[in-house]
């Protein structure tokens, strides 16, 4: 039988010591280690979590975090996804780069290493150091070995369990590799977080830039949330133990009491967050340039420390004096390749919290980029550029300023896809050389905790109601986003008919307005943060998306296009702008009309296989009797994905 390749269950000790190509501090890799003499102080072991740190942050080139929800109703960038269009999207062979793959198990090993290293050490009292850094550290890896596995949840759905490094033969090998059931595999990433949370502070050395207490938490929340709603809108499909052509076969599980398990670890661990008053603070006071960054809600996403911000639970720093810098911001204040969809900007409720269609809303209209802002939701105010404004000053030599017009026909690095500009997370201090900017970057906040806890109680509830305290974090939220009304005003003002938004459907099915309006308000609090994808799949949101087109800012009725002195519309080689005869908004994938492009005329279409990601036939291969055969292998494929490199997926009943 063929052994094992990197692609994997590795269980070589080199692995662990290898540098990580994903550094969050860009530390230097301990040299000249072994395994017996590392992994016994404190220095070591904080040295080894903060390796195997993984989290989307800025990015060396581009906008990093900010670009998480591309691809989505929310984003567009210049080129389209494969994932929207029927049969491109095929079973890989094999991944050229092994960390890529769904399938890869290193980072797991790694922790599992380290764990079954130290914890004995740590129970025997032989480990040196501060020994409250000490449990503090193995609490991170603890997070780190249920952050990996949350990361295989999502992708693959049923997943093998392991808890200890393996033998590197093919039998062990083979034997583990077989999938555990998907709620057997979010029981387990709760495990870990709750041994995570016995052991971690929220206040250890390195601050907030080390995993925190409340950032284990409100992943918790999160997992618990995802699996819940999961479990629920995907109940009597393939997509959950035992339903119709499940692949993993007759398991034991029981759906009522999983659901409504993880319904109650996630309000139990998201009020702990909430019920600590964290939201940073809107003072409503909205000014250009440098004041902006007064307000302690816009600028917790943009400042170069985000430390004091209490919203913010676990951030990554950056400083141009180290070297440890990013370009994110750079883009982001170009156009960064990136734009909202005018059916995502027409999410937004006005500040009297009535949707922008109901009698007495107040909507001005799209006709110019002003009167699209004006009296909405002050996130939309915050977060979505305007013409003219100051963008940075306060500087000694330089005052930047946006162009009147959005960047539409700009190269793609830094185009301004849909005319509708992303703002987040832009300060009013940015450098002026695109690779030394120094704003940290967020990766976990206390709001998350408060639209978790909401939107669980309302599952709980049937989609029908939300108890008590869900009902007084939806108003704190709201009234942090200055809207004026109760949620209740713009649930009864809902017509759910008149919403271009994806989530007013699970499985086919409208959702109640209650309902709706949670998930609004989660796709507008969440508005770049990277959250969309992952709420569209685990409600099942995605069945009634075809032949969906996405559409930007009112280019030609508005006569915004007056103000471009080389726009070319007629579909050919050069066109840089689509025709208004496809619409009078811009669509930046009907520019230009020839068969290399296959989402002209097309739009986005949803495939059901598409829900998971597919296992890379080498894995068939590796762990099948034969290896010729892939029937024979331990490991079954995600429902609609066949066995056969190369080949879309099929149908799903």
């Amino acid at each position: 039988m063929k052994l094992f390749n990197k692609y994997t269950l590795l269980s070589l000790v080199t692995v662990v010591l290898m540098s990580s190509c994903n550094d969050f501090l860009d530390r230097e890799p301990i040299d000249q280690v072994t395994p017996d003499t590392y992994l016994r102080t404190d220095a070591d072991l904080g040295a080894y979590a903060l390796k195997r740190y993984n989290f989307t942050t800025h990015a060396g080139a581009g906008l990093g975090i900010w670009a998480g929800d591309n691809h989505t109703d929310n984003q567009v960038t210049s080129s389209y996804s494969t994932r929207w269009i029927p049969g491109e999207w095929k079973v890989p062979d094999h991944y050229n780069d092994d960390s890529r793959d769904p399938w890869y198990f290193g980072d797991i090993y790694q922790c599992n290493y380290f764990l079954e290293t130290v914890l004995p050490r740590f129970e025997a009292g032989t480990l040196t150091g501060n020994q409250q850094m000490v449990e503090h550290y193995i609490g991170e890896v603890f997070f780190l070995r249920a952050w990996n596995y949350f990361g295989k949840l999502k992708a693959l759905g049923d997943f093998p369990i392991i808890k200890t490094t393996l033998p590197d033969q093919q039998g062990p090998l083979a034997e583990a590799s077989k999938r555990a059931p998907r709620h057997l595999v979010a029981r387990f990433i709760l495990e870990d977080l709750d041994e995570a949370l016995e052991l971690l502070k929220d206040k250890p050395e390195g601050g907030k830039n080390r995993i925190t207490r409340n950032a284990a938490l409100l992943l918790k929340s999160r997992v618990a949330l995802y699996e819940a709603s999961w479990e629920t809108y995907h109940a009597n499909t393939a997509f959950v133990p035992n339903g119709p052509g499940y692949p993993g076969g007759q398991v034991e599980y029981n759906a009522s009491a999983e659901i409504a398990f993880f319904l109650s670890e996630c309000k139990t661990a998201a009020a702990e967050v909430a019920d600590q008053d964290l939201l940073a603070v809107n003072d409503h006071v909205w000014a250009d340039g440098a004041e902006k960054m007064s307000n302690e809600y816009f600028a917790q996403f943009g400042a170069d420390d985000m430390e004091t911000y209490s919203e913010i639970l676990f951030w990554r720093d950056y400083d141009v004096n180290m070297n440890i810098i990013h370009s994110s911001t750079f883009y982001l204040r170009r156009g960064g390749n990136s734009g909202f969809s005018r059916q995502f900007v027409e999410t937004f409720v006005m500040e009297n919290g009535l949707p922008i269609y109901a009698a007495g809303s107040g909507y001005a209209g799209d006709t110019s980029l002003e009167n699209v802002r004006d009296s909405r939701d002050e996130r939309l105010q915050m977060f979505m550029m305007t013409p003219n404004e100051v963008l940075t000053e306060g500087q000694v030599d330089f005052v930047d300023t946006l162009s009147t017009l959005p960047n539409i026909i700009d190269k793609e690095e830094t185009r301004a896809v849909t005319g509708y500009q992303l703002r987040k997370g832009l300060s009013n201090n940015w450098s002026r050389d695109w690779n030394e900017n120094s704003e940290g970057s967020p990766i976990f906040r206390a709001a998350e905790a408060y639209l978790n806890y909401i939107e669980a109680s309302c599952i709980e509830n049937g989609g029908n109601s939300i108890d008590g305290k869900a009902a007084a974090y939806w108003n704190t939220i709201r009234e942090r986003a200055g809207i004026d009304a109760s949620y209740e005003t713009t649930v009864g003002a809902t017509d759910l008919n008149q919403e271009s938004d994806w989530a007013v459907y699970s499985a086919g099915q409208q959702v109640s307005a209650l309902m709706y309006n949670i998930r609004r308000e989660r796709r507008v609090e969440f508005m770049q943060e990277g959250l969309r994808m992952d709420d569209l799949k685990r409600w099942r949101a995605l069945d009634q998306v075809q032949n969906w087109m996405p559409e930007g800012f009112n280019l030609w009725e508005s006569g915004i296009h007056e103000g471009y002195d080389k726009l070319v519309a007629d579909g050919s080689d050069v066109a840089n702008v689509s025709s208004p005869e496809r619409s009078t908004y811009l669509r930046p994938y009907e520019i230009i009309n020839k068969s290399a492009n296959l989402m002209y005329g097309v739009g986005y279409n949803w495939t059901a296989a598409h829900y998971l990601n597919p296992i890379s036939i080498v894995h068939f291969r590796n762990t099948a009797e034969d290896p010729a055969d892939p029937s024979t292998s331990v490991i079954y494929q995600n429902p609609g994905w066949p066995t056969v490199a190369d080949q879309g997926p099929i149908d799903i009943n």
